[in-house]
């Protein structure tokens, strides 16, 4: 009948594991379309007199397989349109045939009747070939869009689609961002078939062989070595939960919210010093610090029955996207300024009612130099702010003033100058506000300079063989100086 497209399966590779009835179809076929000819199944085929039409020009005409498949779909809808249509896929038809997911999609849309008409499946074979039991666990992939974030590295790994040396070096360097270089994997072509290929390699030699075709898969064997596991997010997971399980760590299962506040304040700034030095292997392990306080939080909440390191991921996903519809969405926002006023309103949506001041959200956990910051930032915002520096550094100069006149000798003026101390601070922070500058940033550089120098100074001390006691302060000022000479 017209308008319909039944497809059918080639099998893994010889005539002999193709199903009678699928046998019989091909035989008798009017019209009967081959994905590509480049299989084993075709070649005996060809001598029971079989005739049929190939998409492997199609192939040549395109250099992205979207491309290839988007015409091979066109093609056999626009055909259908006037005669029933035999379409052959090698393997099975719904494992790893993109042009039978398109054709699923668009065939009623075209009211053409997509049918599915059996095969036999290449996974089968492959189960088979490498002697491993599926029921563990395991991964089909295609190896033309494979991505590391997706390998579950403790179950068996197939990935098809790995036609030809180019494929497989991208395979390679993707599986090596997880795995180690000379993990043995294998390529395995034609599984089941008289020509069946396996051949073990390390994981670096994978691109080596030269026996690919489009009947080629890779399999990656399950990872059994926790160390290797160590990059995987589940792992990392599974070792904070036995951290704070009934056997873990004493000091872990004591932990709470309140009592890890301090910690994470820490590691942040552990994180903000790596930077500032530009330190990248330091960055590494702070930021996993940092991590660390996370997934303690989360086991934490998992423990108690609230929440859990998925409730985070999820809710942060979420955020990511709504506050993002410039990426996500038809919003535009050229610039960082619009990105910006865009989240504030989105957060504004969000919370529902209007604030009580401008100035809530600003957090009382923030370190008072960046509070400050933040306090003045908002003001800004509503116009409550000088134009240009110069009022801004008067104010300054006005503080100081009054800073300077409290210190009289009496205790009343020390109250006042602890007050007045402030205000000058204050003002002083919105000086760095009008020229960028983050104040929080900017004392911690000068704290780790002042770290440095004095430093110095210290082993100078030393090497005199006499204590501080013995040295003047115009002597230790000299080895100040010699340091700030030396640039540190």
């Amino acid at each position: 009948m017209a308008n319909q497209i039944e497809i059918v399966g080639l099998g893994a590779g010889d005539l002999e594991q193709l199903p009678l009835g699928v046998y019989k179809k091909l035989l008798k076929a009017k019209t009967l379309f081959l994905r590509t000819k480049e299989h084993p199944v075709v070649v005996e085929l060809e001598k029971e007199g079989i005739r049929y039409i190939s998409f492997d020009e199609v192939y040549e005409k395109h250099d992205q397989f979207a491309a290839v498949y988007q015409e091979i779909t066109r093609i056999l809808l626009e055909k259908a349109q006037s005669e029933s249509v035999l379409y052959a896929v090698p393997g099975h038809p719904l494992v790893a045939e993109q042009t039978v997911q398109l054709l699923l999609e668009q065939g009623p849309k075209e009211q053409i009747e997509i049918a599915i008409g059996g095969g036999q499946s290449f996974i089968d074979a492959l189960f088979a070939s490498l002697k491993i039991d599926p029921v563990e666990g395991f991964q089909l992939l295609d190896g033309t869009a494979l991505q590391a974030n997706t390998l579950q590295m403790d179950q068996h790994q197939i990935i098809c689609q790995v036609f030809d040396q180019f494929t497989a070096s991208n395979v390679k360097l993707t599986l090596m961002e997880k795995y180690p270089d000379d993990y043995e994997v294998w390529i395995v072509t034609a599984a089941g078939s008289k020509d069946e290929v396996l051949e073990k390699v390390q994981l670096y030699e994978l691109d080596h062989s030269l026996t690919m075709n489009n009947l080629t898969s890779v399999y990656v064997p399950p990872v059994r070595k926790d160390s290797i596991l160590w990059k995987n997010f589940t792992k990392l997971r599974e070792i904070i939960a036995e951290l704070r399980g009934p056997d873990g760590c004493p000091w872990d299962k004591e932990q709470t919210h309140e009592s890890l506040k301090k910690y994470l304040i820490e590691e942040t700034f552990e994180v903000i010093e790596a930077i500032d030095k530009g330190d990248i292997d330091h960055l590494i392990e702070e930021l996993g610090d940092v991590l660390l306080q996370v997934m303690l939080h989360a086991q934490i909440g998992e423990d108690e029955g609230f929440f859990t390191i998925d409730d985070v991921v999820e809710g942060l996903s979420a955020k990511m996207i709504r506050r993002h519809p410039h990426v996500f969405g038809n919003v535009t926002a050229d610039s960082a300024e619009e990105v910006v006023k865009n989240w504030q309103e989105i957060k504004q949506q969000e919370k529902g009612t209007a604030p009580s001041s401008i100035l809530e959200g600003v957090s009382m956990a923030l370190p008072n130099l960046l509070r400050a910051y933040e306090i003045q930032k908002k003001a800004a915002k509503v116009g409550f702010d000088w134009q240009e520096i110069t009022p801004a550094l008067e104010k300054v100069k006005e503080e100081l003033n009054e800073f300077i006149a409290e210190l009289d000798g009496t205790e009343e003026g020390f109250l006042y100058a602890k007050q007045e101390f402030g205000d000058l601070l204050f003002a002083f922070v919105n000086v760095a506000r009008f020229l960028h500058i983050n104040p929080e940033e900017s004392l911690f550089a000068t704290n780790e300079k002042f770290i440095r120098r004095f430093r110095y100074v210290e082993q100078m001390v030393k090497n005199s063989g006499r204590t501080f006691e013995h040295h003047t302060l115009e002597e230790l000022d000299l080895y100040w100086d010699e340091a700030k000479s030396k640039g540190l």
